[in-house]
């Protein structure tokens, strides 16, 4: 059933602005002209704006901007797996918990969507605001065949993927190491990796992703670091983000774990980078220490420079960061 509605919607969105009659519609697919007006009264159910007119048939009549469908993200997507299976749900508690719990009878490059998370979590375990319809909230399942300990360079894939992704959209979009996006010095955008793994083999990894898109008020403990691509003046449809980032990641994606060629990963987050050449503090165990922050080094760690003149690696996951003046 759900198979034919995908075949329903694709001639509706292959045909654009162009009337087709329900008679064309199940002759195409082999169904009968009250199954095709069923399926589409779901579709419209789902929030896509089709408009029926007697003797022409159906055609999209709204803009498709802002539904988050399979149908109508993979549209014309041309990409190898990274999200060819997409659940999507109106409301959730979490992705990437969700995501965990379906993982393992799941293939990689399966994709969790919802519209809202009412239990949004972020790196450190701090909550991730993610209000209905006014972000982009999702988790991939991937199942690479790379050792544990070669996971976490998936993050700076991730991050990689997103600013490539934002700033083909003309978005000036910056990498602050390890999983955070930032525009105008604001958080837009956070990545949370979770790994489920044998000595020397990953089960699965789950990539969170969570991009604040149209959202204009923030709560109050994050209202000076947080900002959105709308608030900033980006007149972006989410569509377009998600669009751009599958296919980004996927190339990425398929270059570290199938060719080992991590160059351009680590080129994008070096050129895309908003620490770098900076004085930064990092903070671990509420221990705050001034750095400047030299590069990120082909592990995908930080390569930083204390008062002292030493340098030394930092590794994801064991600090946070700060810029010396404000959070970047």
């Amino acid at each position: 059933m759900l198979l034919l509605r995908e075949k329903v919607i694709n001639i509706l969105l292959d045909n654009g602005l162009e009337f087709i009659s329900g008679e064309e519609i199940s002759k195409q697919l082999g169904i009968s002209r009250t199954a095709v007006w069923k399926h589409i009264n779901v579709l419209k159910e789902q929030g896509y704006d089709i408009e029926s007119v007697n003797r022409k048939g159906y055609r999209i009549k709204g803009s498709l901007d802002d539904i988050l469908s399979k149908e109508n993200i993979l549209h014309d997507l041309n990409i190898e797996f990274i999200g060819k299976d997409i659940i999507h749900f109106d409301s959730i508690d979490s992705t990437n918990n969700y995501a965990k719990s379906i993982a393992n009878d799941k293939l990689g490059g399966t994709i969790v969507i919802s519209e809202e998370q009412v239990s949004g979590r972020g790196r450190l375990g701090k909550c991730w605001h993610s209000k209905k319809h006014e972000g982009i909230w999702m988790s991939m399942i991937l199942k690479p065949n790379i050792l544990p300990m070669d996971a976490p360079f998936l993050t700076l894939v991730a991050g990689a993927s997103i600013v490539k992704a934002l700033n083909n959209l003309k978005i000036n979009a910056y990498i602050k190491w390890p999983n955070d996006i930032i525009i105008n010095g604001k958080k837009v955008c956070g990545i949370l990796t979770e790994l489920s793994a044998e000595i020397e083999r990953i089960n699965y990894v789950i990539l969170g992703i969570g991009i604040n898109v149209k959202t204009l008020d923030f709560p109050e403990d994050v209202i000076n670091i947080a900002t959105s691509v709308h608030k900033e003046g980006h007149d972006v449809s989410r569509l377009d983000i998600i669009r751009n980032i599958l296919s980004e990641f996927e190339k990425l994606y398929i270059s570290y774990v199938e060719n080992n060629d991590k160059e351009e990963t680590l080129n994008i987050c070096r050129k895309y980078s908003a620490i770098i050449g900076k004085d930064i503090y990092i903070i671990k165990n509420d221990i705050r220490e001034r750095v400047r922050c030299l590069d990120v080094n082909e592990n995908g760690n930080l390569v930083v420079e204390d008062e002292n003149g030493h340098t030394k690696e930092i590794m994801s996951g064991e600090v946070s960061i700060r810029g010396e003046h404000g959070y970047v």
